[in-house]
């Protein structure tokens, strides 16, 4: 009896393109806050992207540093590279460009409703640090819609480390058999989820995740399938 559904953030119901976009303005507003007129945004911007993404891929499964942290280093490498200097303000303009740009995927908002309207314990899993959360979630104005919220900064460890499934899972007082996990990363969403036996299901928007479809139980391209799941492994 599946009891929880469980979804992860970014890429999952927070849309991956508009977070691109506000990455994009993230650089740009850094770069006018220290009058770098000669630093070209967008190269800028495509390093950060390779930096932040080969940096989350070495904390996979390991203990919890600040994202906070991790960001103001990358920006303080490329600082050095294309010679500008970091604002102080840099985590400020971060969570508020993070505000101000991000979007959910079309379908999110209906299928969160849908689940709870149904009677489904509704979670958050998903690498974080608290306050950027707190913030993104505050101006998409989907914070009450979470029954629970777990991040890595809280359960002191990054996915697919079990710790944070765990936690979330006691926060719902749920087995892992009777939970769902929704995520768009096969090696930390569906690896993760199965090592406590939740039921994993892989958001692969394009289908270009192909060769990792076997990490996951489940794939689909639009969110509103997770309810059709959830209903059908329930026998409904």
């Amino acid at each position: 009896m599946i009891k929880a559904v469980f979804f992860d953030f970014v890429g999952t119901l927070l849309s991956k393109e508009h977070e691109d976009i506000t990455h994009q303005n993230v650089i740009k507003e850094v770069l006018r806050e220290v009058k770098a007129e000669n630093v070209d945004p967008k190269e800028v911007w495509k390093e950060y992207e390779a930096l932040t993404s080969e940096r989350f891929k070495e904390f996979a499964g390991k203990p919890y540093k600040p994202i906070k942290l991790l960001e103001e280093e990358i920006m303080q490498e490329l600082a050095k590279k294309y010679n500008f200097e970091v604002s102080p303000k840099f985590w400020e303009i971060h969570l508020k460009m993070h505000q101000k740009y991000g979007k959910l995927y079309d379908e999110a908002l209906e299928t969160l409703k849908t689940l709870r309207a149904n009677g489904y314990h509704v979670g958050l899993i998903t690498d974080s640090d608290n306050d950027y959360l707190k913030a993104q979630l505050e101006a998409l104005g989907i914070l009450e819609l979470f029954d629970s919220i777990t991040t890595s900064e809280e359960a002191g460890f990054y996915k697919p480390h079990p710790r944070i499934f765990e936690l979330a899972l006691e926060k719902a007082n749920v087995k892992g058999e009777e939970a769902i996990y929704v995520g768009d990363n096969p090696l930390k969403d569906c690896v993760g989820a199965r090592q406590v036996d939740m039921i994993s299901i892989l958001l692969d928007k394009k289908g270009n995740k192909k060769e990792l479809w076997g990490e996951c139980e489940f794939v689909i391209s639009d969110l509103r399938e997770v309810i059709v799941i959830a209903e059908e492994l329930n026998g409904q």
